[in-house]
Protein backbone atom coordinates (compact mmCIF):
# COMPACT_ATOMS: atom_id res chain seq x y z
CA UNK A 1 0.00 0.00 0.00
CA UNK A 2 1.44 3.34 -1.06
CA UNK A 3 1.60 6.12 1.47
CA UNK A 4 0.42 9.46 0.20
CA UNK A 5 3.11 12.13 0.10
CA UNK A 6 2.06 15.55 1.35
CA UNK A 7 3.80 18.86 1.05
CA UNK A 8 2.20 20.26 4.20
CA UNK A 9 -0.86 18.35 5.38
CA UNK A 10 -3.74 16.75 3.41
CA UNK A 11 -6.27 19.32 4.68
CA UNK A 12 -3.99 22.16 3.51
CA UNK A 13 -2.72 20.55 0.31
CA UNK A 14 -6.14 19.42 -0.91
CA UNK A 15 -7.82 22.76 -0.32
CA UNK A 16 -5.11 24.74 -2.06
CA UNK A 17 -5.09 22.32 -4.99
CA UNK A 18 -8.87 22.46 -5.38
CA UNK A 19 -8.77 26.24 -5.46
CA UNK A 20 -5.92 26.42 -7.94
CA UNK A 21 -7.47 23.84 -10.24
CA UNK A 22 -10.80 25.68 -10.27
CA UNK A 23 -12.62 22.77 -8.64
CA UNK A 24 -13.56 25.28 -5.95
CA UNK A 25 -14.33 28.69 -7.52
CA UNK A 26 -12.52 31.26 -5.42
CA UNK A 27 -12.05 35.01 -5.16
CA UNK A 28 -8.80 36.64 -6.22
CA UNK A 29 -8.11 37.30 -2.55
CA UNK A 30 -8.52 33.64 -1.61
CA UNK A 31 -6.23 32.52 -4.45
CA UNK A 32 -3.58 34.92 -3.22
CA UNK A 33 -4.15 33.66 0.32
CA UNK A 34 -3.12 30.20 -0.89
CA UNK A 35 0.13 31.63 -2.25
CA UNK A 36 0.63 33.47 1.02
CA UNK A 37 0.06 30.31 3.09
CA UNK A 38 2.69 28.48 1.05
CA UNK A 39 5.20 31.31 1.49
CA UNK A 40 4.67 31.16 5.23
CA UNK A 41 4.86 27.38 5.48
CA UNK A 42 7.94 27.19 3.29
CA UNK A 43 9.93 29.17 5.84
CA UNK A 44 12.62 27.24 7.71
CA UNK A 45 11.69 25.75 11.05
CA UNK A 46 7.96 25.28 10.35
CA UNK A 47 6.31 22.37 12.13
CA UNK A 48 2.75 21.18 11.41
CA UNK A 49 1.39 19.14 14.30
CA UNK A 50 -0.52 16.36 12.53
CA UNK A 51 -1.34 14.57 15.78
CA UNK A 52 -3.08 17.61 17.26
CA UNK A 53 -4.94 18.22 14.00
CA UNK A 54 -6.23 14.65 13.98
CA UNK A 55 -7.24 14.84 17.64
CA UNK A 56 -9.01 18.16 17.17
CA UNK A 57 -11.02 16.78 14.24
CA UNK A 58 -11.88 13.62 16.17
CA UNK A 59 -13.09 15.51 19.25
CA UNK A 60 -15.04 18.17 17.40
CA UNK A 61 -16.85 15.72 15.15
CA UNK A 62 -17.57 13.39 18.08
CA UNK A 63 -18.95 15.94 20.53
CA UNK A 64 -20.53 18.44 18.14
CA UNK A 65 -22.03 15.83 15.85
CA UNK A 66 -21.08 17.08 12.38
CA UNK A 67 -18.39 16.48 9.78
CA UNK A 68 -16.04 19.38 9.33
CA UNK A 69 -16.11 20.96 5.86
CA UNK A 70 -13.10 21.46 3.57
CA UNK A 71 -12.60 25.12 4.48
CA UNK A 72 -12.99 24.33 8.18
CA UNK A 73 -10.39 21.56 7.98
CA UNK A 74 -8.10 23.98 6.15
CA UNK A 75 -8.35 26.58 8.95
CA UNK A 76 -8.08 23.94 11.66
CA UNK A 77 -4.85 22.61 10.14
CA UNK A 78 -3.38 26.12 9.83
CA UNK A 79 -4.14 26.75 13.50
CA UNK A 80 -1.65 23.96 14.26
CA UNK A 81 1.27 25.37 12.27
CA UNK A 82 4.21 26.44 14.43
CA UNK A 83 7.67 27.92 14.17
CA UNK A 84 9.57 25.22 16.03
CA UNK A 85 12.73 27.13 17.04
CA UNK A 86 10.71 29.82 18.85
CA UNK A 87 7.65 27.68 19.70
CA UNK A 88 5.31 30.30 18.27
CA UNK A 89 2.31 29.97 15.97
CA UNK A 90 2.72 30.82 12.28
CA UNK A 91 -0.70 32.50 12.14
CA UNK A 92 -1.74 34.43 15.24
CA UNK A 93 -4.54 36.45 13.59
CA UNK A 94 -7.32 35.18 11.32
CA UNK A 95 -9.60 37.40 9.26
CA UNK A 96 -12.45 35.21 7.98
CA UNK A 97 -14.98 37.00 5.78
CA UNK A 98 -17.80 35.03 4.17
CA UNK A 99 -21.47 35.30 3.33
CA UNK A 100 -24.27 35.04 5.85
CA UNK A 101 -25.43 31.52 6.70
CA UNK A 102 -22.15 29.66 6.09
CA UNK A 103 -21.64 28.52 9.66
CA UNK A 104 -18.86 30.83 10.85
CA UNK A 105 -20.07 30.64 14.42
CA UNK A 106 -20.83 26.93 14.10
CA UNK A 107 -17.16 26.39 13.31
CA UNK A 108 -15.55 28.84 15.73
CA UNK A 109 -17.53 27.39 18.66
CA UNK A 110 -16.02 23.89 18.61
CA UNK A 111 -12.62 25.30 17.65
CA UNK A 112 -12.33 27.49 20.76
CA UNK A 113 -13.82 24.69 22.88
CA UNK A 114 -11.03 22.40 21.69
CA UNK A 115 -8.39 25.08 22.37
CA UNK A 116 -9.35 25.08 26.06
CA UNK A 117 -8.80 21.32 26.40
CA UNK A 118 -5.70 19.46 27.57
CA UNK A 119 -5.38 18.00 24.07
CA UNK A 120 -4.39 21.48 22.88
CA UNK A 121 -2.13 21.39 25.88
CA UNK A 122 -1.91 24.91 27.27
CA UNK A 123 -3.06 25.80 30.77
CA UNK A 124 -5.02 29.00 31.26
CA UNK A 125 -5.87 29.25 27.58
CA UNK A 126 -8.71 31.70 28.17
CA UNK A 127 -11.16 32.52 25.37
CA UNK A 128 -13.14 35.75 25.17
CA UNK A 129 -15.87 36.06 22.53
CA UNK A 130 -16.83 39.65 21.74
CA UNK A 131 -19.67 41.10 19.70
CA UNK A 132 -21.63 44.34 19.45
CA UNK A 133 -24.61 43.00 21.35
CA UNK A 134 -25.25 40.28 23.91
CA UNK A 135 -27.37 38.11 21.62
CA UNK A 136 -24.62 37.89 19.01
CA UNK A 137 -21.89 37.40 21.61
CA UNK A 138 -23.78 34.51 23.18
CA UNK A 139 -24.22 32.67 19.86
CA UNK A 140 -20.90 30.82 19.91
CA UNK A 141 -20.89 30.53 23.71
CA UNK A 142 -24.32 28.88 23.70
CA UNK A 143 -23.23 26.45 20.98
CA UNK A 144 -20.61 25.10 23.38
CA UNK A 145 -22.91 25.28 26.41
CA UNK A 146 -25.62 23.27 24.63
CA UNK A 147 -23.17 20.53 23.61
CA UNK A 148 -21.92 20.24 27.19
CA UNK A 149 -25.50 20.10 28.42
CA UNK A 150 -26.32 17.25 26.03
CA UNK A 151 -23.19 15.30 27.05
CA UNK A 152 -23.14 16.36 30.69
CA UNK A 153 -22.87 12.85 32.12
CA UNK A 154 -19.40 12.65 30.55
CA UNK A 155 -18.51 16.32 30.19
CA UNK A 156 -18.94 17.18 33.89
CA UNK A 157 -15.68 15.32 34.59
CA UNK A 158 -13.82 17.88 32.48
CA UNK A 159 -15.90 21.08 32.54
CA UNK A 160 -17.64 23.49 34.89
CA UNK A 161 -20.38 25.60 33.31
CA UNK A 162 -22.74 28.44 34.07
CA UNK A 163 -24.72 30.69 31.76
CA UNK A 164 -21.84 33.20 31.97
CA UNK A 165 -18.72 31.06 31.62
CA UNK A 166 -17.44 27.60 30.78
CA UNK A 167 -14.27 26.35 32.49
CA UNK A 168 -12.11 23.36 31.57
CA UNK A 169 -11.17 21.76 34.88
CA UNK A 170 -7.91 20.21 33.65
CA UNK A 171 -6.43 23.36 32.09
CA UNK A 172 -8.30 26.00 34.11
CA UNK A 173 -9.18 27.69 30.82
CA UNK A 174 -12.43 29.59 30.43
CA UNK A 175 -14.79 30.61 27.62
CA UNK A 176 -16.70 33.85 28.22
CA UNK A 177 -18.81 36.13 26.07
CA UNK A 178 -18.58 39.93 26.14
CA UNK A 179 -20.37 42.87 24.55
CA UNK A 180 -18.65 45.78 22.85
CA UNK A 181 -19.28 48.39 25.55
CA UNK A 182 -15.56 48.83 25.89
CA UNK A 183 -15.72 51.66 28.38
CA UNK A 184 -16.95 49.25 31.08
CA UNK A 185 -14.12 46.74 30.56
CA UNK A 186 -10.67 46.36 31.99
CA UNK A 187 -7.85 44.62 30.20
CA UNK A 188 -8.30 40.84 29.94
CA UNK A 189 -5.92 37.91 30.34
CA UNK A 190 -7.08 36.19 27.20
CA UNK A 191 -5.13 33.70 25.15
CA UNK A 192 -7.71 33.64 22.38
CA UNK A 193 -10.02 36.42 21.22
CA UNK A 194 -12.98 36.06 18.88
CA UNK A 195 -14.36 39.32 17.48
CA UNK A 196 -17.70 38.49 15.91
CA UNK A 197 -19.24 40.48 13.02
CA UNK A 198 -16.60 43.19 12.96
CA UNK A 199 -18.39 44.89 10.06
CA UNK A 200 -20.48 46.54 12.82
CA UNK A 201 -17.42 47.99 14.61
CA UNK A 202 -17.10 51.68 13.76
CA UNK A 203 -13.93 52.21 15.77
CA UNK A 204 -11.20 50.24 17.52
CA UNK A 205 -12.17 51.03 21.12
CA UNK A 206 -13.49 47.55 21.90
CA UNK A 207 -10.62 45.76 20.23
CA UNK A 208 -8.07 47.93 22.02
CA UNK A 209 -9.56 47.03 25.41
CA UNK A 210 -9.39 43.31 24.82
CA UNK A 211 -5.98 43.34 23.16
CA UNK A 212 -4.31 45.68 25.65
CA UNK A 213 -2.88 42.85 27.74
CA UNK A 214 -2.98 40.26 25.02
CA UNK A 215 -0.24 37.99 23.74
CA UNK A 216 1.30 36.96 27.07
CA UNK A 217 -0.08 33.44 26.83
CA UNK A 218 1.65 30.83 24.76
CA UNK A 219 0.22 30.40 21.24
CA UNK A 220 -2.18 33.35 21.52
CA UNK A 221 -4.60 33.78 18.61
CA UNK A 222 -7.19 36.32 17.45
CA UNK A 223 -10.11 35.47 15.16
CA UNK A 224 -12.06 38.17 13.31
CA UNK A 225 -15.15 36.54 11.80
CA UNK A 226 -17.69 38.50 9.80
CA UNK A 227 -19.82 39.09 6.77
CA UNK A 228 -19.44 42.40 4.99
CA UNK A 229 -21.72 45.24 6.03
CA UNK A 230 -22.74 48.86 5.65
CA UNK A 231 -20.25 50.65 7.90
CA UNK A 232 -17.59 52.21 5.71
CA UNK A 233 -14.26 53.37 7.05
CA UNK A 234 -14.64 51.24 10.17
CA UNK A 235 -12.67 48.28 11.53
CA UNK A 236 -13.52 45.89 8.72
CA UNK A 237 -12.43 48.25 5.96
CA UNK A 238 -9.17 48.92 7.78
CA UNK A 239 -8.60 45.19 8.23
CA UNK A 240 -9.30 44.62 4.54
CA UNK A 241 -6.74 47.30 3.66
CA UNK A 242 -4.20 45.56 5.88
CA UNK A 243 -5.12 42.20 4.37
CA UNK A 244 -4.44 43.57 0.89
CA UNK A 245 -0.96 44.66 1.95
CA UNK A 246 -0.31 41.21 3.44
CA UNK A 247 -1.55 39.31 0.40
CA UNK A 248 0.36 41.53 -2.01
CA UNK A 249 3.59 40.93 -0.12
CA UNK A 250 3.98 44.57 0.88
CA UNK A 251 3.86 43.45 4.54
CA UNK A 252 5.77 40.26 5.30
CA UNK A 253 6.27 40.26 9.05
CA UNK A 254 2.72 39.72 10.32
CA UNK A 255 1.01 36.49 11.30
CA UNK A 256 -2.30 37.64 9.83
CA UNK A 257 -4.16 35.10 7.67
CA UNK A 258 -6.87 36.77 5.54
CA UNK A 259 -9.47 34.36 4.13
CA UNK A 260 -11.84 36.53 2.13
CA UNK A 261 -14.72 34.78 0.42
CA UNK A 262 -16.44 37.12 -2.04
CA UNK A 263 -17.50 37.62 -5.61
CA UNK A 264 -14.93 39.28 -7.83
CA UNK A 265 -17.49 41.02 -9.99
CA UNK A 266 -21.09 42.09 -9.54
CA UNK A 267 -22.14 40.19 -12.70
CA UNK A 268 -21.12 36.87 -11.08
CA UNK A 269 -24.31 36.96 -9.01
CA UNK A 270 -26.12 35.91 -12.19
CA UNK A 271 -24.15 32.64 -12.27
CA UNK A 272 -25.06 30.22 -9.44
CA UNK A 273 -21.76 28.39 -9.94
CA UNK A 274 -19.97 31.51 -8.71
CA UNK A 275 -21.92 31.90 -5.47
CA UNK A 276 -19.53 29.52 -3.71
CA UNK A 277 -16.85 32.22 -4.00
CA UNK A 278 -18.61 34.05 -1.18
CA UNK A 279 -20.27 31.02 0.38
CA UNK A 280 -17.78 28.16 0.89
CA UNK A 281 -20.34 26.00 2.70
CA UNK A 282 -22.80 26.19 -0.20
CA UNK A 283 -22.00 22.70 -1.63
CA UNK A 284 -22.87 21.17 1.74
CA UNK A 285 -25.82 23.34 2.82
CA UNK A 286 -28.80 22.80 0.47
CA UNK A 287 -30.98 25.12 2.57
CA UNK A 288 -28.46 27.90 2.13
CA UNK A 289 -28.67 27.51 -1.64
CA UNK A 290 -32.47 27.73 -1.48
CA UNK A 291 -32.26 30.91 0.61
CA UNK A 292 -29.84 32.54 -1.82
CA UNK A 293 -31.97 31.51 -4.79
CA UNK A 294 -34.96 33.24 -3.21
CA UNK A 295 -32.89 36.32 -2.43
CA UNK A 296 -31.71 36.52 -6.04
CA UNK A 297 -35.30 36.40 -7.33
CA UNK A 298 -36.51 39.05 -4.86
CA UNK A 299 -33.53 41.26 -5.70
CA UNK A 300 -34.73 41.60 -9.28
CA UNK A 301 -37.88 43.38 -8.09
CA UNK A 302 -36.85 44.97 -4.78
CA UNK A 303 -33.75 47.23 -4.84
CA UNK A 304 -33.21 47.01 -1.09
CA UNK A 305 -33.09 43.20 -1.40
CA UNK A 306 -30.39 43.51 -4.04
CA UNK A 307 -28.31 45.66 -1.74
CA UNK A 308 -28.64 43.12 1.06
CA UNK A 309 -27.90 40.21 -1.29
CA UNK A 310 -24.69 41.72 -2.60
CA UNK A 311 -23.48 42.98 0.76
CA UNK A 312 -24.41 40.13 3.12
CA UNK A 313 -24.53 37.08 0.83
CA UNK A 314 -21.87 37.91 -1.77
CA UNK A 315 -19.58 40.17 0.30
CA UNK A 316 -19.49 42.74 -2.49
CA UNK A 317 -20.91 45.73 -0.64
CA UNK A 318 -23.50 47.92 -2.25
CA UNK A 319 -24.59 51.11 -0.62
CA UNK A 320 -28.09 51.32 0.74
CA UNK A 321 -30.77 53.81 -0.09
CA UNK A 322 -28.31 56.69 -0.08
CA UNK A 323 -26.57 57.71 -3.25
CA UNK A 324 -22.96 57.80 -2.14
CA UNK A 325 -20.48 60.47 -3.13
CA UNK A 326 -18.28 57.73 -4.59
CA UNK A 327 -17.90 53.97 -4.31
CA UNK A 328 -15.67 53.00 -1.42
CA UNK A 329 -12.83 51.72 -3.58
CA UNK A 330 -12.69 55.16 -5.21
CA UNK A 331 -12.65 56.84 -1.80
CA UNK A 332 -9.75 54.58 -0.78
CA UNK A 333 -7.95 55.62 -3.97
CA UNK A 334 -7.54 59.11 -2.49
CA UNK A 335 -4.73 57.63 -0.37
CA UNK A 336 -1.99 58.61 -2.80
CA UNK A 337 1.27 60.35 -1.85
CA UNK A 338 1.18 64.15 -1.66
CA UNK A 339 4.25 65.75 -3.33
CA UNK A 340 4.95 68.09 -0.41
CA UNK A 341 8.23 69.46 -1.73
CA UNK A 342 6.79 70.20 -5.16
CA UNK A 343 3.78 72.02 -3.69
CA UNK A 344 5.90 74.50 -1.73
CA UNK A 345 5.23 78.00 -3.01
CA UNK A 346 2.46 76.82 -5.31
CA UNK A 347 -0.90 78.54 -5.65
CA UNK A 348 -3.83 77.08 -3.74
CA UNK A 349 -7.37 77.83 -2.60
CA UNK A 350 -8.04 77.69 1.13
CA UNK A 351 -11.42 76.74 2.54
CA UNK A 352 -13.06 76.01 5.89
CA UNK A 353 -16.24 74.62 7.39
CA UNK A 354 -16.96 76.11 10.80
CA UNK A 355 -20.58 75.37 11.58
CA UNK A 356 -20.39 74.74 15.35
CA UNK A 357 -17.92 76.41 17.72
CA UNK A 358 -18.15 73.55 20.24
CA UNK A 359 -18.03 70.64 17.79
CA UNK A 360 -15.90 70.01 14.67
CA UNK A 361 -14.30 72.47 12.26
CA UNK A 362 -12.26 71.76 9.15
CA UNK A 363 -9.67 73.75 7.20
CA UNK A 364 -7.96 72.81 3.97
CA UNK A 365 -5.91 73.83 0.96
CA UNK A 366 -6.70 72.78 -2.63
CA UNK A 367 -3.88 72.45 -5.17
CA UNK A 368 -3.83 71.57 -8.87
CA UNK A 369 -0.66 69.83 -9.86
CA UNK A 370 0.19 67.65 -12.86
CA UNK A 371 -3.37 66.61 -13.67
CA UNK A 372 -4.50 65.95 -10.09
CA UNK A 373 -6.07 67.91 -7.27
CA UNK A 374 -4.52 67.68 -3.84
CA UNK A 375 -6.56 68.47 -0.74
CA UNK A 376 -4.54 69.09 2.42
CA UNK A 377 -6.98 69.07 5.34
CA UNK A 378 -6.85 69.62 9.10
CA UNK A 379 -9.64 69.25 11.65
CA UNK A 380 -10.23 70.99 14.98
CA UNK A 381 -12.38 69.19 17.54
CA UNK A 382 -13.71 70.73 20.75
CA UNK A 383 -13.07 68.27 23.58
CA UNK A 384 -16.67 68.71 24.74
CA UNK A 385 -17.86 67.04 21.53
CA UNK A 386 -16.04 63.86 22.55
CA UNK A 387 -17.50 63.59 26.05
CA UNK A 388 -21.22 63.48 25.37
CA UNK A 389 -22.75 60.19 26.55
CA UNK A 390 -25.80 60.71 24.33
CA UNK A 391 -23.69 61.25 21.21
CA UNK A 392 -20.58 59.15 20.97
CA UNK A 393 -18.51 60.13 17.92
CA UNK A 394 -17.99 57.06 15.74
CA UNK A 395 -14.38 57.74 14.80
CA UNK A 396 -10.93 57.29 16.43
CA UNK A 397 -10.34 61.00 17.05
CA UNK A 398 -7.47 60.45 19.49
CA UNK A 399 -5.63 58.26 16.99
CA UNK A 400 -5.99 60.93 14.29
CA UNK A 401 -4.75 63.54 16.75
CA UNK A 402 -1.63 61.43 17.33
CA UNK A 403 -1.09 61.44 13.55
CA UNK A 404 -1.30 65.24 13.45
CA UNK A 405 -4.51 65.26 11.40
CA UNK A 406 -6.73 66.56 14.22
CA UNK A 407 -6.20 69.16 16.93
CA UNK A 408 -8.30 68.59 20.05
CA UNK A 409 -9.16 72.00 21.52
CA UNK A 410 -9.24 71.86 25.31
CA UNK A 411 -11.11 75.13 25.70
CA UNK A 412 -14.88 75.50 25.68
CA UNK A 413 -15.04 76.50 22.01
CA UNK A 414 -13.12 76.42 18.75
CA UNK A 415 -12.30 80.09 18.29
CA UNK A 416 -11.96 81.94 14.98
CA UNK A 417 -8.29 82.33 15.89
CA UNK A 418 -7.81 78.56 15.64
CA UNK A 419 -8.91 78.83 12.03
CA UNK A 420 -6.97 81.96 11.18
CA UNK A 421 -3.77 80.78 12.83
CA UNK A 422 -3.85 77.57 10.79
CA UNK A 423 -4.09 79.51 7.54
CA UNK A 424 -1.40 81.96 8.65
CA UNK A 425 0.94 79.03 9.31
CA UNK A 426 0.16 77.45 5.95
CA UNK A 427 0.71 80.77 4.23
CA UNK A 428 4.37 80.59 5.23
CA UNK A 429 4.77 77.62 2.86
CA UNK A 430 2.11 77.99 0.16
CA UNK A 431 0.67 80.82 -1.96
CA UNK A 432 -2.94 81.07 -0.76
CA UNK A 433 -4.95 82.89 -3.46
CA UNK A 434 -8.21 82.97 -1.55
CA UNK A 435 -9.99 81.41 1.42
CA UNK A 436 -13.59 80.31 1.00
CA UNK A 437 -16.41 79.56 3.44
CA UNK A 438 -20.17 79.58 3.42
CA UNK A 439 -22.46 82.13 5.04
CA UNK A 440 -22.87 80.35 8.35
CA UNK A 441 -20.97 82.19 11.17
CA UNK A 442 -19.34 84.37 8.56
CA UNK A 443 -19.52 87.54 10.66
CA UNK A 444 -17.52 86.02 13.49
CA UNK A 445 -14.88 84.73 11.14
CA UNK A 446 -14.80 87.89 9.04
CA UNK A 447 -13.46 90.02 11.90
CA UNK A 448 -10.74 87.51 12.72
CA UNK A 449 -9.74 87.21 9.06
CA UNK A 450 -9.56 90.99 8.64
CA UNK A 451 -7.35 91.37 11.71
CA UNK A 452 -5.05 88.64 10.37
CA UNK A 453 -4.98 90.13 6.87
CA UNK A 454 -6.43 86.99 5.32
CA UNK A 455 -8.55 87.01 2.14
CA UNK A 456 -12.13 85.80 2.51
CA UNK A 457 -14.81 84.86 -0.03
CA UNK A 458 -18.28 83.70 0.95
CA UNK A 459 -20.14 81.17 -1.21
CA UNK A 460 -23.78 80.14 -0.93
CA UNK A 461 -24.37 76.84 0.84
CA UNK A 462 -26.65 74.07 -0.37
CA UNK A 463 -28.01 73.33 -3.85
CA UNK A 464 -26.86 76.56 -5.48
CA UNK A 465 -23.24 75.57 -4.98
CA UNK A 466 -23.52 71.78 -4.79
CA UNK A 467 -25.24 71.34 -8.15
CA UNK A 468 -22.43 73.20 -9.94
CA UNK A 469 -19.68 71.27 -8.17
CA UNK A 470 -21.23 67.76 -8.33
CA UNK A 471 -20.02 66.84 -11.87
CA UNK A 472 -16.47 67.80 -10.93
CA UNK A 473 -16.62 65.78 -7.70
CA UNK A 474 -17.98 62.73 -9.54
CA UNK A 475 -15.27 62.99 -12.19
CA UNK A 476 -12.42 63.41 -9.69
CA UNK A 477 -13.35 60.29 -7.75
CA UNK A 478 -14.07 58.27 -10.89
CA UNK A 479 -10.68 59.16 -12.40
CA UNK A 480 -8.89 58.84 -9.03
CA UNK A 481 -7.52 62.33 -9.53
CA UNK A 482 -8.44 63.75 -6.10
CA UNK A 483 -5.75 63.05 -3.50
CA UNK A 484 -6.08 63.30 0.29
CA UNK A 485 -2.87 61.51 1.18
CA UNK A 486 -2.94 59.22 4.20
CA UNK A 487 -5.87 61.04 5.80
CA UNK A 488 -8.53 58.64 7.21
CA UNK A 489 -10.44 61.63 8.59
CA UNK A 490 -11.19 62.90 5.09
CA UNK A 491 -12.24 59.45 3.92
CA UNK A 492 -14.56 59.27 6.94
CA UNK A 493 -16.07 62.65 6.03
CA UNK A 494 -16.76 61.46 2.47
CA UNK A 495 -18.28 58.19 3.68
CA UNK A 496 -20.63 60.16 5.95
CA UNK A 497 -22.03 62.16 3.04
CA UNK A 498 -24.71 61.27 0.48
CA UNK A 499 -26.16 62.89 -2.61
CA UNK A 500 -29.80 63.91 -2.79
CA UNK A 501 -31.22 64.57 -6.24
CA UNK A 502 -34.19 66.85 -6.83
CA UNK A 503 -36.74 66.47 -9.62
CA UNK A 504 -34.46 68.30 -12.05
CA UNK A 505 -31.49 66.07 -11.29
CA UNK A 506 -29.65 68.71 -9.25
CA UNK A 507 -27.41 67.43 -6.45
CA UNK A 508 -27.39 68.44 -2.80
CA UNK A 509 -24.82 66.87 -0.48
CA UNK A 510 -26.13 65.91 2.95
CA UNK A 511 -25.00 64.19 6.13
CA UNK A 512 -26.03 60.54 6.50
CA UNK A 513 -26.41 60.52 10.28
CA UNK A 514 -26.25 63.99 11.83
CA UNK A 515 -25.38 63.28 15.45
CA UNK A 516 -22.45 60.87 15.43
CA UNK A 517 -21.02 61.27 11.93
CA UNK A 518 -19.31 64.38 10.64
CA UNK A 519 -18.90 65.87 7.17
CA UNK A 520 -17.00 69.10 7.87
CA UNK A 521 -13.95 68.24 5.77
CA UNK A 522 -16.02 67.29 2.74
CA UNK A 523 -18.00 70.50 2.88
CA UNK A 524 -14.80 72.49 3.22
CA UNK A 525 -13.63 70.75 0.05
CA UNK A 526 -16.87 71.77 -1.70
CA UNK A 527 -16.22 75.40 -0.75
CA UNK A 528 -12.70 75.18 -2.21
CA UNK A 529 -13.96 73.55 -5.40
CA UNK A 530 -16.37 76.43 -5.94
CA UNK A 531 -13.25 78.47 -6.82
CA UNK A 532 -11.55 75.66 -8.71
CA UNK A 533 -11.82 77.56 -12.00
CA UNK A 534 -9.69 80.37 -10.54
CA UNK A 535 -6.86 78.04 -9.56
CA UNK A 536 -3.93 77.74 -11.96
CA UNK A 537 -2.64 74.21 -12.49
CA UNK A 538 1.06 73.80 -11.86
CA UNK A 539 2.82 71.41 -14.22
CA UNK A 540 6.32 71.55 -12.85
CA UNK A 541 7.96 71.62 -9.47
CA UNK A 542 10.15 74.42 -10.79
CA UNK A 543 7.24 76.83 -11.14
CA UNK A 544 6.82 78.80 -7.95
CA UNK A 545 4.42 81.65 -7.38
CA UNK A 546 5.83 82.55 -4.01
CA UNK A 547 4.07 82.31 -0.68
CA UNK A 548 1.27 84.44 0.71
CA UNK A 549 2.80 86.65 3.35
CA UNK A 550 1.09 88.53 6.11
Amino acid sequence: MMTRRCKYHPYIDDYIQNIRSGKIPASKELKRACDYVERKLDQPGVFIDSKKIAKAVELIEKYFGFKLLDWELFVLALVHCYHKPTDTVIFDEYLIVMGRGNGKNGFISPLVWYLTTHYHGIKGYNVDIIANNEEQAKTSFNDVYDVLEETWSKSKKFFYKTKLQIVNLKTNSYIKYNTSNARTKDGKRSACLVFDEIHEYEDWDTIKVFTSGFGKRKHSRVFYITTNGYVRGGVLDEQLELAEKVLSGEITDLGLLPLIYKLDDEKEVENPDMWVKANPSLPYFPNLRKEIEKDVVKAKYQPHKYIDLMTKRMNLPKEDAYTVVAEWDKVLATNQPIPWDELKGQACIGAFDYAQINDFASCGLLFKYKGKRYWVEHTFVCHKALNMESRRIKFPVDEMADKGLITIVQGDIITPEHITNWFIEQGKTYHIQDIVGDRYRVEMVRDAFQKAGLPLTIVPSGPATHAKIAPLITTMFAEESIVFGDNPTMRWYVANTYQELDGKGNTTYKKIEPRTRKTDGFFALIHALSKDHELIESQSEFLSLGVYTY
